[in-house]
Order: structure tokens, then C-alpha cells, then sequence
């Protein structure tokens, strides 16, 4: 059961890790262009959209990072 649940939130974790990741501003803009940031990002460093994307992205690599370790853990 408990490794059912694992793999449940690994799933989640990973298909939200792609979905982020993608989201985040390259060298051509991301989400925060879209959202008009481009103006304030090059005035005043990072917006507070991508500053959100990053605790985001980095709270699922933990989760996937530790449901890893247990579930290699429980193999």
C-alpha cells in the first residue's frame, strides 16, 4: 500500500517537475513574458513569477528526490 501511494505521488511529482521546468524563462523569455515580465526583468533582476516557479520547482525535486530514495529503498 504504502509503496502503491509512492509511486502515486513519484507520478505526480515528475509530470509537475516537466510542466515547471518547461515553464521557466530560457534565454527567449518563459512565463513571465507572457504575463508582460519582460519589462520588469530586465529592470529589476528575477519577477516574483519566476521567483515562485523556483520554490516550486525546487519543493517537487525534493519530493521526487526523497519517494526515489524510498522507493529504491523498499526494492
Amino acid at each position: 500500500m504504502l509503496t502503491a501511494a509512492l509511486i502515486v505521488i513519484q507520478l505526480i511529482a515528475s509530470i509537475g517537475l516537466v510542466i515547471f521546468v518547461l515553464l521557466h524563462s530560457g534565454r527567449g523569455g518563459g512565463l513571465s513574458d507572457m504575463f508582460g515580465g519582460s519589462v520588469g526583468s530586465a529592470a529589476a533582476g528575477s519577477t516574483v513569477v519566476e521567483r515562485n516557479l523556483d520554490r516550486i520547482t525546487i519543493v517537487l525535486v525534493v519530493v521526487f528526490a526523497f519517494t526515489s530514495i524510498a522507493l529504491g529503498m523498499r526494492l
